[in-house]
């Protein structure tokens, strides 16, 4: 069964779309974290079940987040998306909190060559899970803020939220 929620955030109102999951802390598993005006963003669907209380420990651990008390998010996912955007996805999550990487260093960590920058790129930006698979951590070779789903407003608003610094 799929669920949503709401929650308001620094960012806007986030969408919390997840699956009920036994194995999942409070019951369910996250699908998609998405901001208002998202590129590509998820909308509320018929036959979804708004449940706020589905959604406590996610929502917890999200707000922990945006008060600086939480640097590393304990939520079980919805695995999606093809073997290789699964990969880049895995790469996201080794970014630390408050670092960043370019596009080029994700493509080296997943074994890809410097031409599959560019598919690199489009696996990041189908990221479903803004903020919590951190994919604002990833920037342009030369520092450059570059493509962010959320709006490259949002992605420095996140990166100066972690104190970001290059070197991940």
């Amino acid at each position: 069964m799929t669920v949503y929620t709401t929650i308001d955030s620094p960012l806007g109102e986030l969408l919390l779309v997840g699956e009920r999951s036994a194995t999942a802390p409070g019951g369910t598993a996250l699908a998609s974290l998405s901001v208002p005006g998202q590129k590509g963003g998820v909308t509320v669907q018929d036959g979804w079940t708004e449940d706020t209380a589905a959604f406590t420990e996610i929502a917890s651990q999200v707000t922990a987040y945006f008060e600086g008390t939480l640097s590393r998010f304990d939520i079980e996912y919805v695995t999606s998306g093809t073997p290789f955007q699964r990969q880049v996805w895995q790469a996201l999550e080794t970014i630390p909190y408050g670092k960043t990487c370019s596009y080029g260093e994700i493509a080296t960590r997943i074994g890809a060559s410097r031409t599959a920058v560019r598919a690199v790129g489009t696996a990041i930006g189908a990221n479903p899970l803004l903020i919590v698979r951190p994919c604002h951590r990833v920037v342009g070779a030369d520092g450059a803020l570059t493509g962010y789903a959320g709006g490259l407003e949002r992605k420095q608003q996140l990166l100066l939220l972690e104190g970001a610094t290059r070197a991940a």
